[in-house]
């Protein structure tokens, strides 16, 4: 009898490990995943998948895959390796989502247009290429409180500001131990901008830029510019914009 018991005890021993380990990930898609996430073509396991096709917050990407990292259990974290395939571009990086909802992404690289982000930015009109290169990322409760890395977008396109291309930007993201840092400048725009932005944990954000016009700037931006002030002896006009998010 004791011998039966063990056998029957190893045997659903052995059937749990096996659903946690090959448990399908279509399954769990749709048992867990939220209304707003659209995915078709899911193969393989919750541990290491992929999908032909999806959408989150509007944002439309294919061939993605996943790998879960075990080891990062060990710190109390479920992280993922992840690619995505934006349309166009491509997206990769490790993410981990710890106690309390905190989500950190690091090591994310990628490529991709603002016109796909569009729906989730909420700015019509938006368009231009966007490259990233985040060192990495931390959000609590969906704002971001630490960044280490950089963005950089090309053929910037924003109807509130221009109808046509305003050049290219660069933002730098600077370590800190709590909030955002960043150091904004153009890199070809159609205005000369040197600026910073800092982000507190409180979601107070303040940005403040100087800026000049340079031989290439359209006249309704040198129009917008005056509304600005007074331009001080470089011809640089001041903006700061302070708020809450």
């Amino acid at each position: 009898m004791q011998a039966r018991s063990r056998l029957i005890l190893l045997g659903a021993f052995t059937l749990a490990v096996g659903l946690i380990v090959f448990f399908p990930a279509r399954v769990a898609y749709h048992w867990f995943a939220p209304p707003s996430v659209k995915i078709s073509g899911i193969q393989g396991s919750v541990w290491n998948g992929s999908a032909r096709e999806g959408s989150a917050r509007g944002v439309y990407f294919r061939d993605l895959r996943w790998q879960v990292r075990p080891l990062q259990f060990l710190s109390g974290k479920f992280g993922v390796a992840i690619k995505a395939n934006p349309v166009p571009g491509f997206l990769e990086g490790n993410v981990a989502i710890g106690f309390g909802g905190t989500l950190i992404v690091t090591d994310l690289v990628g490529s991709l247009s603002l016109e796909s982000l569009r729906q989730a930015i909420g700015v019509p009109g938006l368009s231009g290429n966007l490259s990233v290169r985040l060192e990495h990322l931390r959000l609590e409760n969906g704002l971001p409180v630490i960044a280490v890395g950089n963005m950089q977008v090309a053929d910037l396109v924003a109807p509130i500001v221009h109808r046509a291309s305003i050049g290219g930007y660069k933002v730098d993201f600077l370590a800190q131990e709590v909030g955002i840092v960043a150091s904004i400048e153009d890199t070809d725009g159609v205005v000369d901008l040197a600026g910073s932005l800092r982000l507190s944990d409180d979601r107070h954000y303040v940005f403040t830029a100087l800026l000049a016009a340079k031989a290439n700037t359209p006249e309704e931006i040198r129009q917008q510019l005056h509304f600005l002030g007074s331009a001080n002896e470089h011809g640089q006009y001041e903006l700061r914009l302070e708020g809450q998010l």
